[in-house]
C-alpha cells in the first residue's frame, strides 16, 4: 500500500502465520462444548433466548435513523503523498474532530485484497464445527481465538448477537514510516510509535440473522476503548450505526471504501481535539453481515495522556495521566459504557 496514509495489511500472510494449537482428546471436547455459544451452533431461525432480548431502552428506539452519504464524510485520499498532502490531512482532521467518524477512498489497497479477504472471512465462519473448534476459546486473553457475543460472558447482562474471529497483527513500526510527517494535529508520527501503537487486532464480526431484529443488537451503543479503528464493511448490507446530535446515521458499505473512527485514547492524546463517536451495530431478519476491524491500541503498561504540545492557557489539560490496561479493565468492567475525564 505504498503512498497511503493507512497502514499495511498482509492478512493473508497473518492467517497463515498461526499455527493450529495442539489439542488433546479431552481438550477438543471443552472446545466443542465450548463451540455450543456460538450462535451459528444453536440458533435454527425459530428461536430467539432470552439472554439475547436487550430492555426497551437499548433497542432501536425513536430517533431518526439517517443515511451515510449525506452525513458521513468521505475522503479521497489519492495523490495524498504529492503536494496536496496537506489539505487532505485538513480534510480528514475536521471531521475527526467534528463527527470521530469518517470514510475514505484510494487508500492504496487494492480492490482484489479487499474482496479475496472478506471472501476468505466468510469461509471461515462456514467451516464444520470441529475445525472450527482448534481456534475456540473461552478465555479473552487469548490472541487468536472464535467467540461470540463480547467474549466477557460472566460480565454481561445481555448478549450481543454477533460471533467473532480475533486475530494478531504485526506491529505498525516500519508502516508508520510511510505517514506524513507533521500533521496538523502538531504531532509527528514519531509520536505514535512503539508503546502508543503497540498492540495491533484484526477482529472479524459475524452477524447472523435473526429472527426479530428489534429485540437484539449486534454490538450495542459504545466508543472504542483503543487508539484508531479501520472497518472493512461486506458490500450489500447495512448494520452500522453511529450517534450524533440526536440522531442516527446509518453508514453505508460503500465499494472499496474502509470506515475510519476515533478512538477513547486519540481522543484523549488529542487533549479534546479530536472526538471519539458513539457507535453500534444492528441485526437484519434477512441477511447475515460479515465485517473486519482492524483495532490500533497502545500497550498494557502505557502511560495515556494529552500530548505536550496541545496543551496550553487557552486549551489547559483535560484528562489525567493513566496506565491503559487500567483503563481498558474499566471498561470491560462497564461493558463499554466507560466516559473520558
Amino acid at each position: 500500500m505504498e503512498g497511503s496514509l493507512l497502514p499495511s495489511i498482509d492478512l493473508f500472510s497473518t492467517m497463515s502465520s498461526i499455527a493450529l494449537p495442539a489439542l488433546d482428546h479431552n481438550q477438543r471436547i471443552i472446545h466443542i462444548e465450548g463451540m455450543k455459544k456460538l450462535i451459528s451452533s444453536w440458533y435454527n431461525g425459530q428461536t430467539l433466548l432470552e439472554t439475547y432480548i436487550f430492555p426497551p431502552d437499548a433497542r432501536h428506539g425513536n430517533l431518526t435513523t439517517a443515511h451515510s452519504r449525506d452525513n458521513i464524510p468521505m475522503i479521497d485520499l489519492g495523490g495524498a503523498e504529492g503536494g496536496d498532502q496537506t489539505y487532505k490531512i485538513q480534510k480528514i482532521l475536521k471531521p475527526s474532530q467534528e463527527f470521530g467518524f469518517l470514510q475514505v477512498v484510494n487508500h492504496g489497497i487494492l480492490e482484489s485484497l479487499l474482496n479475496d479477504t472478506m471472501g476468505v472471512f466468510r469461509e471461515l465462519f462456514d467451516l464444520p464445527e470441529e475445525e472450527k473448534a482448534n481456534f475456540y476459546f473461552d478465555d479473552p486473553k487469548k490472541n487468536c481465538r472464535f467467540s461470540t457475543s463480547s467474549g466477557y460472558f460472566d460480565l454481561e447482562d445481555v448478549r450481543f448477537w454477533r460471533d467473532y474471529l480475533r486475530l494478531p497483527c504485526h506491529p505498525l513500526k516500519e508502516c508508520l514510516q510511510q505517514g506524513p510527517q507533521q500533521p496538523r494535529l502538531g504531532l509527528g508520527t514519531a509520536y505514535f510509535r512503539d508503546e502508543l501503537c503497540h498492540n495491533v487486532t484484526l477482529t472479524v464480526n459475524h452477524y447472523l440473522p435473526c429472527l426479530d431484529p428489534s429485540l437484539t443488537l449486534g454490538m450495542p451503543k459504545h466508543c472504542d476503548p483503543n487508539l484508531i479503528t479501520i472497518l472493512l464493511q461486506e458490500g450489500h448490507v447495512n448494520g452500522l450505526q453511529v450517534f450524533k446530535d440526536g440522531e442516527r446515521i446509518s453508514v453505508e458499505p460503500i465499494s472499496q471504501a474502509l470506515v475510519v473512527n476515533i478512538g477513547h485514547q486519540l481522543q484523549i492524546i488529542s487533549n479534546g481535539k479530536l472526538k471519539s463517536a458513539e457507535h453500534r451495530a444492528v441485526t437484519s431478519s434477512s441477511h447475515s453481515r460479515t465485517s473486519t476491524a482492524f483495532f490500533i491500541a497502545p500497550s498494557d503498561d502505557c502511560i495515556v495522556e494529552p500530548a505536550e504540545a496541545l496543551i496550553s492557557a487557552s486549551n489547559p489539560q483535560h484528562y489525567k495521566p493513566f496506565q491503559y490496561k487500567e483503563f481498558f479493565i474499566n471498561y470491560v468492567m462497564k461493558q463499554g459504557k466507560t466516559e473520558v475525564y
